[in-house]
Parts: structure tokens; C-alpha cells; sequence
């Protein structure tokens, strides 16, 4: 689901830089320091505060950077907060090709943001949502804003936090510590999903739960996370994804009864460009329905690069054996899609 940017206005005259932490660029790294992650990401924030003459919103864009050596796979999952006295809305979030899943919402208050993207990214990726951010201007500004990024696949903790101090002052580096995950106050439910489950532990603060794999909607504090189960069967196990890393719940979650019914099967209506030479690496674009986490095969050989969003996949084709046509499929949870030919080329 993409969702609109609401109420935006001019940006305002007070600008600010961008302010990275944990991961400060060198000319040279030292030789003890540790490889590259195959897959990483990291946080960026930078814009404008709120202006006083003439009174107007701020502007800001959260971005997050496929850095690792490898294609960066699963959700991954992106924090804002504001200080008191700041709010923002629903984000507008820019990538294309649009061959991911993102959501969002906002508390209450306004002032916190939670965003999943699920999509895989290749090394080098940017991405970025535009913000609105106003200013109660009958107070004065104090505390910090906070944008954090974090990914299941992802064990290195830094880049992972940025904070901008609206007085002006200089951000304290942060690299947060590990997560710890106590246990599930409930560990059954149906499978339908819906089950109410505190998640306690510590270092648990803009958290992200998974159960079987899959994002649990609810919020997280430093000692609980409090989620609302998807859809699942059997025995699923459950982790807490922070900024600090991953950790895994000592207990898994069971579902009980029936499962949910299975996804509408996949269908392919086209790909952006039908043939290629056989050495593969050929960049095509699938447009169908029901594609959401499918995989992508060209006459049954597994694509590389592949991602795919409710209506649209991306994928690489791999080599093949000899020119002439193929079947190209998407395979989901509901089947495989009817096939549409792809031409290797000698």
C-alpha cells in the first residue's frame, strides 16, 4: 500500500544537514575493521524545521541504502520520532519499478512513524519517503528527531540510527545495543490470526515482530512489544527485528484450527521485454495480480533479482541452455501463474 503525503506545504528557511551515526565514511578502513555484511542497510535524514517567519512546515526525507555485498532480502522495517511538539502524517514514499509491499502508519500522537518495505533491493539501492512535519510554535523546540532502519538478514548494527537535535547541536553517535527477547505471554491462537501477544524482553524500542516470518501489526516499547498475530499454521517461530539486531523468542507460536485460506493464485499479463541473449541478464518486468512474495523462473531455471509487489515483479533472466522460447512463471503461496513466453536469442 502506498500511501499519500498530506498537507504539504513550502519548506521552510531553517535548513539542516544530513546527520548519519554509526557509520562514519573513511578514506581507509583499519585493518582489523570487519568485512562488508552481505546484507545491510542503512539510515539517512536530512531537510528543513518548521519556520517561525512566516510559520510554515518543515520538510524531510527519510532515505535508507541497500550497502551490504548482496541483494538485501525480507522486510525491512523503518522508525521516525519526533520530539514533543512535533507531528507529521502518512508519508509519500518514491521507488519504482513498484515490485515491493509498503506500509505504514502513525501513532496517535503523530509523533511516531512505522513503515515496512518488502522487497529485495540490490547492493547500492536508495530509497526514500518525503515527510511533512509541523511545529507547535507556542513552545520551544527541544529534543531530537529520530529515524531508524532495520532488516531481519542484517547483523551489523551500524548506520542503523540517525538523530538530528532541533537546536542545532551536534548528534551523538548511537549504535544500539542488542535486542533480548524474554518470552510470549500467549503462544496459541488461530489461524486466522488476530491473537493479541506481548513480546518482553529489553532493547526492544522501535522494534519490529515476526511471526513465521511475516510482520505482526502493534508497537513496541524498551520492554514489550504488544502485536496482533498474522494469519499462519503449525508451529511458527517468533523474533523481535530492532535497529540493535535480531533476536529470537525462546518459545515459538502455535496455531490452532483451520489455516486461512490460501492467496488468489498469481496471473501474468506481460513482460516488458520478451526475449534475450542466453547468457542471461536480461532485466524483465512482469505486470499481473497476485504476485506479492512470488518467485520468478524462466522454462523452470530460478531468476535472479527477483521482487515482486501486489501487481508488479522484477527479475533478471538467467542463462539458458540454448536459444529458442520458454515459459516464464510466478509461483506464490496461492500456485503458479499460466505461463507467457520469453525468447532466448543465439
Amino acid at each position: 500500500m502506498i500511501t499519500r503525503l498530506v498537507k504539504a506545504g513550502l519548506a521552510a528557511a531553517l535548513s539542516v544537514t544530513t546527520l548519519a551515526t554509526g557509520a562514519a565514511a573513511s578514506s581507509a578502513a583499519p585493518a582489523d575493521a570487519p568485512a562488508v555484511p552481505g546484507q545491510h542497510v542503512t539510515v539517512s535524514l536530512n531537510g528543513f524545521l518548521p519556520s517561525t517567519t512566516p510559520p510554515g512546515p518543515g520538510k524531510f526525507s527519510v532515505g535508507w541504502t541497500s550497502a551490504g555485498t548482496q541483494d538485501l532480502t525480507g522486510p525491512t522495517h523503518i522508525t521516525v520520532d519526533l520530539p514533543p511538539g512535533f507531528t507529521t502524517e502518512l508519508g509519500m514514499f518514491y521507488s519504482t519499478p513498484y515490485d515491493y509491499t509498503f506500509t505504514e502508519s502513525v501513532s496517535p500522537d503523530g509523533r511516531h512513524l512505522d513503515a515496512v518495505l518488502t522487497g529485495t533491493r540490490r547492493p547500492g539501492h536508495y530509497e526514500f519517503m518525503k515527510l511533512t512535519v509541523g511545529r507547535d510554535f507556542t513552545q520551544q523546540p527541544t529534543g531530537q528527531i529520530v529515524a531508524t532502519v532495520s532488516n531481519p538478514n542484517d547483523t551489523d548494527p551500524t548506520g542503523h540510527v540517525t538523530v538530528l537535535p532541533v537546536d542545532g547541536s551536534a548528534p551523538t553517535p548511537v549504535v544500539p545495543a542488542p535486542p533480548v527477547v524474554d518470552g510470549l505471554d500467549t503462544t496459541t491462537g488461530p489461524g486466522a490470526g488476530g491473537t493479541a501477544v506481548t513480546v518482553s524482553g529489553s532493547n526492544l524500542t522501535d522494534g519490529m515482530v515476526l511471526v513465521g516470518g511475516v510482520p505482526a501489526a502493534g508497537t513496541c516499547t524498551d520492554t514489550a512489544c504488544t502485536v496482533s498475530t498474522p494469519g499462519g499454521s503449525g508451529s511458527a517461530p517468533v523474533s523481535v527485528v530492532t535497529p540493535g539486531g535480531t533476536v529470537a523468542a525462546p518459545i515459538a507460536f502455535d496455531y490452532t484450527g483451520a489455516p486461512p485460506p490460501p492467496p488468489a493464485a498469481p496471473t501474468v499479463g506481460n513482460l516488458t521485454y520478451t526475449s534475450g541473449p542466453v547468457a542471461g541478464g536480461t532485466q524483465v518486468y512482469l505486470q499481473g495480480a497476485n504476485l506479492t512474495y512470488g518467485t520468478v523462473a524462466f522454462g523452470g531455471v530460478p531468476a535472479a533479482h527477483v521482487s515482486c509487489g501486489p501487481s508488479f515483479c522484477s527479475a533478471t533472466a538467467p542463462a539458458a541452455a540454448g536459444p529458442g522460447p520458454v515459459d516464464v512463471t510466478v509461483t506464490t503461496a496461492g500456485g503458479t501463474s499460466a505461463p507467457v513466453t520469453f525468447t532466448y536469442t543465439a
